[in-house]
């Protein structure tokens, strides 16, 4: 791997209308925090660079909702969590924000770059338009009845009740949620960034260069190119965000997509007149931890508008994390169904490690994975307590009781003495190969090997046993897990930074660089330690019980509040259940319809035959990743084209009380065609 001089780190800018949660710190902001330290304890130039996405129709919509401004509604969420951070010890070197006077200037001067160029294509489309509210109307601010379940109350972008995606053009009697008024089409001009123009670039960029990014980020990406790029609006018509820079783009402002990246460069601005060192030199390696989420726009889109923009650098990796559920169940902010950092740090004071730890060593890396209070309390009390924190505390509380706190001169070693010391350098350097290459959570469990060596060395040697008949033997001993217990305050800085310095304070011992991790001697012989402490504490059945009532209370509120699972319909004969023909089928390629946001292009293997089915789930699932997967399918259904596709059946999806969706699967090895009753 190339060696750089300096590196840019950027974590995905949080949207100011809400909280942040632990699946935010499962997917961003924890790895990102913890790459950052392992940067800084190597000596190397390093910036941390994160802020508020403060634009945008969800802003919009929840001031109307409150009866506030977008101003307020940002100005809350950025403070609460900027501080929720700060208490957490993320360690941003600037948390800006996009509403900033910097921003505005940055943001509409690279637009005004790219328009002078002649990147744009400018197109004039039909849009909804409120005719008393005199404001043409994004997707949200449009009701009316979903053409597919009849319930009066769609969005013009997905029905909450059957969980259709649409388009604003296919509800039937629209209106504006702002006037209650019946919307008219006008035309409007907006801006779009050709991606198909830059598609070459894009390829030859990430399929023969990035094939080293992590395998859920490449798949996107080639899933994207493979179906081949569309220009996409810039613009959009909004009275909140960063007006167009152009004289005739009044009541326009930039598209939330395209102002928000270039926050990192503006918070950059912000924070050094040296900025362009990080963005514009090709010493520089630029990384962004995102979410799976915005795997697209911090890799086709941003680097589009930085290729097309023409003096900056590309990022060199974005290690971008799958989802974490709670307790089984999807993260939904809607729903309250969450762990709030603010609630968490107020209500588990001091304990900001525990969670660091449990986050860090259930990462979502490859999938999916799953926060549970029960699993919480099981690794604090099982591991940080009775592994990491027990070996140390019995080290410190032995040389105090021993040696009156000062490191032993150590004997002569044996075999085993001596494997121990051998393993040090080993899993230094299994914590940096994983480090180095975004395994956090092999990184971390390498780490806590560290602290089951030294646990089980003195376990082994019993020193306790043995002092009075063989006290130098315990010098040896008590020497080499003090130099285990000094290695570890290094090694777990990154992931567990509290501790770590609770350690070095216990072991009367100053900020040390991680190279010396591993020296024999990293506590002289005659240096005296400190007093001993608690690095962690167990924690209680009743806390966890607290939570757990707290989701439970959660769940009832959902249920008064009517977002509980649909209420069943009149019932059907046998006869009527029986005329459906549904078949197990496998999808053997899956494409995005043209023209569309909510439609993909399945061929299915029904084992019967091969079929085209379009569905509209293209906003829950990258095309890509759906190839091979078996589903149930509906193959008597009358054939109906949809944007001039024939499509001869529906495939089965079970939808959850958020309106999320998942395919019904049969269980086990089924063969194709066979019929589901």
């Amino acid at each position: 791997m190339k060696e750089f001089k300096r590196y840019l780190i950027t974590s995905a800018l949080p949207y100011a209308n809400g909280p942040i949660h632990i699946g935010h710190l499962a997917g961003v902001y924890l790895p990102s925090d913890i790459y950052t330290r392992y940067l800084r304890l190597r000596k190397r130039e390093v910036i941390h660079i994160c802020g508020s996405d403060e634009h945008g129709v969800p802003i919009t919509i929840k001031a109307r909702q409150e009866g506030v401004t977008p101003s307020q509604i940002v100005d809350r969420y950025h403070d609460l969590n900027k501080s929720s951070f700060e208490r957490f010890g993320i360690t941003f070197d600037i948390y800006s924000r996009t509403s900033s006077a910097v921003h505005y200037e940055t943001a509409a001067q690279f637009f005004k770059t790219l328009h002078d160029k002649g990147e744009f294509i400018e197109k004039t489309t039909p849009q909804y338009y409120d005719p008393e509210a005199k404001q043409f109307l994004a997707d949200r601010y449009i009701q009316g009845t979903c053409p597919h379940c009849s319930n009066e109350n769609a969005y013009g972008d997905q029905c909450e009740k059957c969980g259709s995606s649409l388009n604003a053009t296919d509800l039937i009697n629209p209106r504006s949620t702002i006037s209650g008024s019946t919307p008219v089409m006008k035309d409007t001009k907006h801006w779009f960034l050709p991606l198909d123009k830059y598609e070459p670039f894009l390829r030859k960029w990430i399929l023969e260069e990035k094939k080293d990014w992590k395998s859920n980020v490449y798949g996107q990406c080639k899933s994207w190119l493979d179906q081949g790029l569309q220009p996409r609006a810039v613009s959009r018509d909004l009275d909140w965000g960063v007006p167009v820079p152009l004289d005739n783009a009044k009541g326009k402002v930039l598209y939330v997509w395209f102002d928000a990246p270039i926050g990192y460069i503006s918070a950059t601005k912000e924070l050094t007149p040296d900025w362009e060192k990080f963005w514009k030199d090709n010493d520089t390696r630029m990384i962004h931890f995102i979410g799976k989420d915005n795997i697209v726009f911090h890799c086709i889109v941003f680097p589009a508008m930085l290729n097309a923009e023409g003096s900056y650098i590309l990022p060199d990796n974005v290690p971008a994390n799958e989802f974490l559920n709670l307790e089984n169940d999807k993260i939904s902010t809607s729903r309250n169904w969450a762990v709030w950092l603010h609630e968490y740090l107020d209500e588990f004071p001091g304990k900001q490690d525990v969670l660091r730890y449990v986050l860090c060593a259930n990462a979502p890396e490859t999938k999916d994975n799953d926060f549970t209070w029960k699993d919480f309390q099981t690794r604090n009390n099982n591991e940080l307590v009775a592994i990491y924190g027990n070996f140390v505390n019995r080290a410190i509380v032995l040389t105090n009781k021993y040696f009156k706190g000062r490191v032993p001169e150590p004997g002569e070693m044996n075999e085993y003495d001596l494997r121990v010391l051998d393993e040090i350098p080993v899993i230094r350097q299994n914590i940096e190969d994983n480090l180095d290459n975004f395994r956090f959570r092999e990184a971390l469990k390498a780490a806590m090997n560290l602290a089951r060596l030294g646990n089980k060395y003195l376990a082994d040697t019993e020193p306790w046993k043995i002092f009075k008949s063989e006290p130098d033997r315990v010098k040896t001993i008590l020497n080499i897990a003090l130099q285990l217990s000094a290695t570890l305050s290094v090694l777990t800085e990154p992931f567990l930074p509290d501790s770590a310095d609770r350690l070095k304070h216990f072991l009367n011992m100053g900020a040390t660089p991680w190279d010396r991790a591993g020296e024999k001697e990293l506590l002289p012989a005659g240096h005296i330690i400190g007093d001993r402490g608690l690095l962690f504490e167990k924690i209680a059945d009743e806390e966890i019980e607290n939570q757990l009532n707290k989701l439970l209370a959660t769940k009832g509120e959902n249920m008064t509040a009517g977002r509980s699972l649909q209420p069943p319909k009149d019932n059907i004969s046998y006869e009527q259940f029986a005329e459906m023909d549904i078949r197990t089928g496998t999808i053997t390629s899956a494409e995005k319809v043209s023209k569309t946001k909510k439609l993909l292009k399945l061929t299915i293997d029904t084992g019967i035959d091969t079929r085209t089915v379009v569905s509209g789930i293209a906003e829950y699932f990258e095309p890509g990743a759906i190839i091979g997967k078996q589903v149930s399918v509906l193959v008597n259904l009358e054939p109906r084209k949809i944007r001039g596709i024939e499509s001869k059946g529906m495939i089965l999806m079970a939808e959850d009380p958020d309106g999320n969706l998942e395919f019904v699967v049969p269980g086990g090895n089924i063969e194709n065609g066979s019929v589901v009753k």
